[in-house]
């Protein structure tokens, strides 16, 4: 497949593929393997710093989702997690807001101190602590709420293109992403990445890939991007061309596969093979990914506690057994993940229990929301600052 390009206001991103906002996890460092991989870097990176290699321009990386109200009250660490360093272009981030004014004021604040190139909403999060808030995926239901958030976003931001990502709706029988996605269009809106599933659903279940062609049939006028279940190349190729989709959007697939970036780019060049790494190859990802994380918390100790979570992604399928996983999983020193790497049989090749779903699949099968919220489409009563936490999904 020849590659394609996907225009989000002034950025052509070439190819047309994204990293999914997700929390805790696409901070500096990983979107630093992320990218290093897409530009064919990161299979020898060796230890050379985040900062010293191009960006390249090869897809879009987006930060950890980030509240409104954290962002206007300049909270220390959300002030971490919006820095970028010089070779990320553009500079990507994605904002979590449920009120329309501080909506606009974080996006103001973004303009005026030149903080990023492109915002994203987040209209997808299906996290119960957050929809029983009427926030997440809960707020496409309010159609009045959605667009004065909308129309909030896109004025503050002036020529900074603003996007936004959903759900199909919060479940079968309240289904709001074509609505949503017309009022994105008259607000102004560049671009929509419409994950296919409902909230009910949460990550389980097949996403519904016709859900993205009906939404590029309905807003035919901006790209759309689809989001769920690539957990491959050929996934995404095989999305693009059943929806007619003009990007994807990857999230759960790159957990412990940041390399996944590099098959893709390749995928969209008409590249070989996807790559199929030993597991020398992966503990050296691995080991990579920790140090970058403790070189940016500054903190070797945090930095490898942080990394613990991404241990049994990068190891599904090797044979590593289950007392090994546990001890790489307590881990708080490079010197100590190192000795307990060097354990493994690092010969191993690519075994075949290595693809597949990662991260959380469980369903739901009720949607928790604020009393009386499926009453009226319209009303906007209901929605409360405490809305806005720290969390994450979509």
């Amino acid at each position: 497949m020849t590659a394609t390009q996907l225009q989000i206001g002034p950025h052509t991103v070439t190819p047309p593929v994204v990293l999914a906002p997700m929390a805790g996890i696409t901070n500096a460092p990983f979107r630093t393997l992320c990218r290093q991989f897409a530009e064919g870097d990161g299979w020898g990176s060796g230890g050379y710093p985040p900062g010293d290699r191009g960006s390249g321009g090869k897809g879009l990386f987006v930060s950890e989702m980030i509240t409104t109200r954290a962002l206007v009250e300049r909270d220390a660490k959300t002030m971490r997690l919006i820095h970028f360093d010089g070779t990320e272009k553009p500079r990507s981030i994605q904002l979590y807001g449920v009120d329309p004014a501080t909506v606009g004021k974080a996006v103001r604040m973004i303009v005026d101190e030149d903080l990023a190139d492109h915002i994203d909403l987040n209209f997808g999060c299906p996290v119960p602590k957050v929809t029983r808030k009427g926030g997440g995926s809960a707020l496409p239901y309010k159609r009045h709420l959605l667009r004065s958030i909308l129309r909030e976003a896109v004025t503050g931001a002036g020529s900074l293109p603003v996007t936004m990502k959903m759900r199909k709706g919060i479940d079968d029988d309240h289904i709001t992403y074509l609505d949503a996605g017309r009022i994105a269009v008259e607000e102004g809106v560049t671009a929509i990445a419409l994950h296919g599933r409902t909230a009910a659903q949460h990550y389980g279940g097949e996403a519904d890939w016709e859900a993205i062609a009906r939404l590029k049939e309905t807003v035919p006028e901006i790209p759309v991007l689809g989001n769920g279940d690539i957990w491959s190349a050929d996934d995404a190729l095989r999305m693009m061309r059943r929806t007619g989709c003009d990007g994807v959007v990857v999230g759960r697939g790159c957990l412990g596969r940041p390399w996944l970036f590099g098959d893709l780019v390749a995928a969209f060049e008409g590249g070989g093979a996807p790559a199929r790494p030993t597991l020398r190859e992966v503990a050296a990802v691995m080991r990579r990914h920790a140090e970058l994380l403790a070189q940016w918390l500054e903190d070797e100790e945090r930095g490898v506690i942080d990394f613990r979570k991404h241990v049994a992604w990068y190891t599904k399928g090797f044979s590593v057994g289950s007392e090994m996983r546990k001890r790489l999983a307590i881990t708080s020193s490079l010197d100590e993940l190192d000795a307990l790497l060097g354990e493994l049989d690092l010969d191993q090749g690519w075994p075949p229990g290595a693809d597949g779903p990662r991260g959380r699949t469980s369903g739901r099968n009720r949607v928790v929301l604020p009393d009386g919220w499926l009453n009226d489409p319209y009303d906007c009563a209901g929605v409360s600052a405490d809305a806005e936490l720290d969390t994450s999904g979509g």
